[in-house]
């Protein structure tokens, strides 16, 4: 969720409300706008008139700010469009990148398995299988029953 009310850059800002270093805000800032060049073409629009898929990388830009050592993520590409959903999995995997830790909730198990380092399934609420996630997506019961793919 975005401020709707509040520009973009306004929205930022207010992810590193708690922070006093004006260099590493800047910088951070900066970082963002490198991995969401649509937020800095948009930094004086108002985030209520964002698409869904831009108001999703600004909540994503504005929990940067805040610097975090490990973020939430929670099913990040819902109601985003095919090419959007590619857009935010690529960004996913810049900020993994950046060495945050990110804790990612997701039901499309095919894009949260690629760029995840480890996964937990869970069916009903309880953990049914754990481990590196390149091993559980090769696992045949997980792909027949969360990716589609039956084994031939």
């Amino acid at each position: 969720m975005v401020f709707a009310n509040l520009t973009v850059k306004d929205n930022l800002m207010l992810g590193a409300y708690l922070r006093n270093d004006k260099k590493g805000i800047n910088d951070d800032l900066e970082r963002v706008y490198v991995l969401f060049p649509r937020l800095k073409e948009r930094e004086k629009q108002v985030a209520g008139t964002l698409s869904g898929g831009e108001q999703q990388m600004l909540a994503m830009g504005r929990g940067l700010m805040s610097n975090p050592e490990i973020m939430l993520l929670d099913e990040p590409s819902l109601g985003l469009a095919p090419l959007l959903v590619q857009t935010v999995f690529d960004i996913i995997a810049d900020i993994r990148n950046m060495g945050k830790t990110i804790l990612l909730v997701e039901q499309n198990a095919y894009k949260a398995l690629a760029v995840a380092d480890r996964a937990y399934v869970l069916e009903q609420g309880k953990i049914i299988m754990q481990g590196n996630a390149k091993e559980i997506a090769q696992n045949p019961s997980i792909r027949e029953a969360y990716l589609g793919k039956k084994e031939a």
